[in-house]
């Protein structure tokens, strides 16, 4: 008869291993993006909104620089 409890072990040790792996993964690319420079080669500039009755909305433009 098959050992399913052994099985399960067997199973759930694996998964683990694989969800370390992932997390592993997640932050060396997120470490990896915080390193870098956001957007290379563009400026951000901020532009207000002239019309008054959208003055809490703003306008973001990249430009080549």
């Amino acid at each position: 008869m098959l050992d399913y409890r052994k099985m399960y072990f067997q199973l759930a040790a694996k998964v683990a291993d694989a969800l370390d792996i992932l997390l592993k993964a997640q932050q060396e690319g997120e470490a990896e993006l915080m390193n870098e420079e956001r957007f290379p080669g563009f400026k951000v500039l901020a532009i207000k909104d002239e019309d008054r009755h959208n003055q809490k909305h703003g306008v973001i433009l990249l430009r080549m620089i």
